[in-house]
């Protein structure tokens, strides 16, 4: 019986951790880049998009698909990035469960 109510201790101290992290990640920024740093991408952890940076050489009316590439590339670079950070949080929230490997929980 000590090991259940151990486990439901436990699990109550993980719910509080997870609702800590979650709002943690809304308040973490990162930023994503293409073109060198000609668009840049400013989101949060959990993938809201904060602002977008374009330098202004890349104004160019005929050259609009490149411009499109790189946003979309900086967008992506911002999401990768987010997601490492999550993946970081939430192992540092975990550490010393008992979970199976590759098992999330966002």
């Amino acid at each position: 019986m000590k090991d259940i109510m151990g486990l439901m201790k436990q699990a109550q101290g993980l719910q509080q951790k997870m609702t800590d992290a979650q709002a943690e990640l809304e308040t973490i920024e990162v930023d994503g880049s293409a073109g060198g740093g000609l668009v840049t991408v400013v989101s949060t952890a959990k993938g809201e998009v904060k602002s977008v940076a374009i330098d202004p050489s890349l104004m160019v009316p005929d050259e609009r698909e490149i411009l499109e590439d790189l946003l979309v590339a900086a967008l992506n670079d911002g999401r990768g990035r987010a997601e490492r950070v999550v993946q970081e949080r939430m192992a540092e929230v975990t550490r010393g469960l008992p979970l199976p490997p590759g098992m999330k929980l966002f």
